[in-house]
């Protein structure tokens, strides 16, 4: 499992259409991972464009694949502005090693819904989005840490200590002339590993749907 560090110039043409339209980006990304005549296969890449810019001002984009990537497989001259070399996350994380208990930084931008009548619905409040990112950890062997309680407080609920920002609307055409559009956010944070199988896992597959359109992916730095 390996993570990319890439910046995108937004001087190139087909930059900037990937930019506006994250569907298309990750159809840009998939050329890196397969050959033309084959579709890419399927969790082989997950990715997010960051909030941050590269020193000169280009987009950020981290990617993470099961394979090592042929960027040239891309075929579009000055897409690419700058590749960092990639990182073996089985061995910077020591995967192998995990125990409980571990707790790392991390970020993940997803998509917080619930489904209703056979409907996907975006959790737009706050609270609920907590929750959500709460469930989906139990679920896939991490917790997150509660803001401390103060005497007094009419606070009813435990509240997470996550940030959570840049709630967007991202919109992308499909190939058929569809568009998809996923409500996200970002959330920021530190998380304890409760069950290393189950975290691990996640690490390969993401959180939640979108994936496409550059969500789920869970990236975590250990803390010193």
């Amino acid at each position: 499992m390996f993570l990319h560090r890439i910046y995108l110039d937004p001087r190139c043409r087909e930059a900037r259409r990937d930019l506006a339209d994250p569907y298309q980006l990750h159809s840009t990304l998939c050329r890196a991972f397969s050959r033309p005549e084959h579709k890419c296969p399927e969790g082989e890449v997950l990715w997010r464009l960051e909030p941050e810019v590269g020193s000169d001002g280009y987009p950020r984009l981290l990617v993470q694949s099961r394979t090592a990537p042929d960027w040239d497989g891309i075929g579009v001259r000055g897409w690419l502005a700058q590749a960092d070399a990639p990182i073996d996350l089985q061995n910077r994380l020591k995967l192998d090693a995990l125990r409980p208990g571990q707790r790392y930084r991390f970020r993940l931008r997803a998509n917080p819904c619930v489904s209703r009548n056979g409907k996907r619905l975006g959790l737009l409040q706050l609270v609920e989005q907590e929750q959500w990112i709460q469930r989906k950890g139990q679920a896939h062997g991490f917790v997150l840490p509660q803001l401390p309680s103060f005497v007094g407080s009419e606070q009813q609920e435990p509240r997470l200590d996550v940030a959570v920002s840049q709630e967007r609307m991202l919109s992308g055409m499909q190939h058929h002339g569809n568009r998809i559009r996923i409500f996200s956010v970002l959330y920021d944070g530190l998380l304890t590993v409760i069950d290393p199988d189950a975290f691990v896992k996640v690490l390969h597959t993401g959180i939640g749907h979108g994936k496409a359109l550059g969500l789920g992916l869970l990236s975590v730095a250990p803390i010193a």
